[in-house]
């Protein structure tokens, strides 16, 4: 463990300093300035000996977080990096972009702040890099099988890393023209630069994995093919069906899903030319949906020059201070402002909106109304009806399921109540001997450190069934259903 007084002598919580909105809104860049080392250091003795590590439990990686806490304490980076990889193959992106269930569940964190889990995890894997000492991990056999990886976002590339290190040939599909998913064209530039994807992907590369850009599975590669030309096969391809607000109007330019929109701009900070492009500038946008995608529009809206910016949430506006319906350990329910949040824009809570409102098939206004929640349903505020001018509506309210169709569909998929692929124990599609699904498919819309988890299981589970047996490690399956 760290200092066993450092909580004791140390109670503040410290986090790195965003830029000054009115400089970061000028630029695409990460919002965040550099972290002292001693400082961090400092923050990494605050890690209490608390007997029971339930930081372990909140994160579904199980990440060894007192350890590695401990190492940076001591000044043993190395080390901890190597804590940090053995199980988490990218915490450069989950530092970034989770929204840290481990600090949720801190002991520390019952009557004080919470230990910098996450800022102590994303400094410790730059330190490694920026020292060289991230380095390609070479499989020392080669078993002859091949793995075809249907799909780049967090679950593609974990499960891809893991089963080349074990020696199979591993060939990663991804239908856009690069490398990523969600983490490439979903998550802006100011919240996690491109670069850190790249870096990665060069060290899988020079492992043995093949990636395989512009190719739509079950059009451009036949199902048959990658059912011959595979012994297994593992679909990370993602919940990409956006849910849609189908009211009035809904039909009128200028109203667009959250995935529409945000590629494009990211696509634009790759040099890109879009025809097209679905664009903030100056416009009056409303974006339906209170959560990260929505913010993460919010952002992209400013940045682009928008007029003005509604943010609309159903739900009520959550408590300042954990909700008593989330207790610790769980994940707290409660008010929160991201960097998004700090740079403009307008919040609304307890709204819906009831119809979209047009001229000359064009989106001009919204008409909608305050809710409350009766029953656990909710039932509109009488009196409360009002129209807000809208050029641009961003629906950003969350993902229904993964695409079917070519893939799936021809694949033989079965599905679940959620409409998510149906899976079995060993994350074995239900059915399909030789497929394994993980992350979002077969999940649901979760977190980046569920995809990474869940890719790592599947993993697990697709060595096991090429194999006989596995070594990988996996963070949700039974060793009794990964070894069998």
């Amino acid at each position: 463990m760290a200092d066993p007084r450092g909580f004791l002598k140390h109670p503040e919580r410290e986090t790195p300093v965003r830029r000054p909105v009115e400089l970061r809104l000028l630029d695409w860049k990460e919002v965040y300035t550099e972290f002292d080392k001693g400082t961090l250091q400092t923050q990494a003795s605050r890690c209490m000996d608390c007997g029971i590590p339930f930081c372990h439990n909140g994160c579904p990686l199980g990440n060894l977080i007192p350890e590695w806490n401990d190492l940076v304490y001591r000044d043993q980076w190395d080390a901890g990096m190597d804590r940090l990889h053995a199980t988490n193959n990218f915490p450069e992106f989950t530092g970034r972009l989770c929204p840290a269930p481990c600090e949720a569940s801190c002991v520390l964190g019952i009557n004080q702040p919470a230990v910098t889990i996450k800022q102590v995890e994303v400094e410790l894997i730059e330190k490694a890099w920026g020292d060289g000492t991230v380095t390609p991990v070479i499989p020392t056999q080669r078993t002859g099988k091949k793995v075809a990886v249907v799909g780049s976002g967090p679950a593609g590339l974990a499960a891809a890393q893991q089963l080349t290190r074990a020696g199979h040939d591993v060939t990663v599909f991804e239908r856009a023209d690069r490398i990523g998913g969600l983490l490439r064209y979903g998550i802006p530039e100011f919240k996690m630069e491109k670069r850190f994807i790249d870096r990665r992907l060069e060290q899988m590369e020079a492992e043995g994995t093949v990636f395989r850009t512009g190719v739509n599975v079950g059009v451009d590669v036949t199902v048959e093919q990658l059912r011959g030309d595979f012994d297994a096969v593992v679909l990370a391809n993602g919940s990409t069906i956006g849910r849609d607000l189908p009211i009035p109007g809904r039909e009128l330019d200028g109203i667009h899903q959250a995935m529409e929109f945000l590629p494009q701009a990211n696509r634009v900070q790759h040099g890109d030319v879009v025809d097209g492009q679905i664009t903030a500038e100056g416009k009056h946008v409303v974006i339906i949906g209170g959560g990260d995608t929505g913010a993460d529009c919010l952002g992209t809206s400013l940045r682009q020059g928008a007029a003005q910016v509604h943010q609309f949430e159903i739900m009520p506006k959550p408590p300042i201070e954990r909700a008593e319906s989330t207790p610790w350990p769980t994940y707290p329910l409660m008010y929160r402002v991201s960097s998004a949040h700090e740079e403009g824009g307008e919040r609304v809570y307890s709204v819906n909106t009831e119809e979209f409102v047009g001229e000359n098939g064009k989106v001009t206004a919204l008409k909608a109304h305050e809710v409350k929640m009766t029953g656990g349903r909710f039932e509109k505020v009488e009196g409360t009806d009002f129209e807000l001018k809208a050029d641009l509506v961003l629906l950003a309210m969350g993902f229904v399921g993964p695409e079917r169709g070519d893939l799936l569909d021809k694949l033989g998929a079965t599905y679940d109540a959620r409409g998510n692929v149906a899976r079995g124990g060993d994350f074995g599609a239900v059915g399909l001997p030789g497929v394994f699904v993980a992350g979002d498919a077969g999940r649901g819309q979760s977190l980046i450190v569920w995809a990474i988890a869940e890719g790592r299981s599947a993993a697990a589970g697709a060595d096991a069934y090429l194999m006989g047996s596995t070594q990988l490690p996996s963070p949700i399956l039974p060793t009794t259903v990964a070894q069998r």
